[in-house]
């Protein structure tokens, strides 16, 4: 493969000349891991302030921050695989597919900054946020299972 042929693979790949893109999810992606980051960046900034390297140190402030961002590492992967599943299944139309992605951007800002970074307690932003990840991932999985069964019966 000489280097003038990569070049023009990766830039077709790059500006979507290629017959799946992923457009959609690709941003999607793109977002959720800022907001990983932002978490991530949160516990990292709890541990040195507190002075703790493994676990929460008894500080309550690093055990919510912790959990936001496993809560975070628990859905929003398999989340996303679908969404990227159904995209490249070309049959959801776009505005299906950027209606669950946003949601669960939404959802994840809901329930990592304004749900249980503030609270280990019941919260507005904490409810909201597992309810709209939950809606998303049933959503997901039921659009994944229902076009996979409609391509099986009309096969």
């Amino acid at each position: 493969m000489t280097i003038e042929y990569s070049t023009r693979v990766y830039w077709a790949l790059f500006t979507r000349k290629c017959p799946v893109a992923l457009t959609i999810s690709l941003f999607y992606a793109g977002l959720l891991g800022l907001i990983l980051l932002a978490l991530s960046w949160r516990v990292v900034a709890l541990r040195r302030h507190h002075k703790v390297g493994i676990g929460a140190g008894e500080r309550s402030d690093l055990e919510l921050a912790i959990r936001a961002h496993a809560n975070f590492s628990e859905y929003v992967p398999l989340v996303l695989l679908l969404l990227v599943i159904l995209e490249a299944s070309a049959a959801m139309p776009a505005l299906v597919l950027h209606l669950l992605g946003a949601t669960l951007v939404i959802a994840r800002l809901l329930h990592g900054f304004f749900g249980l970074n503030r609270s280990a307690g019941v919260s507005q932003g904490r409810f909201l946020g597992t309810l709209l990840t939950w809606l998303v991932l049933l959503a997901s999985a039921l659009l994944a299972a229902g076009v996979a069964i409609a391509r099986w019966v009309l096969v």
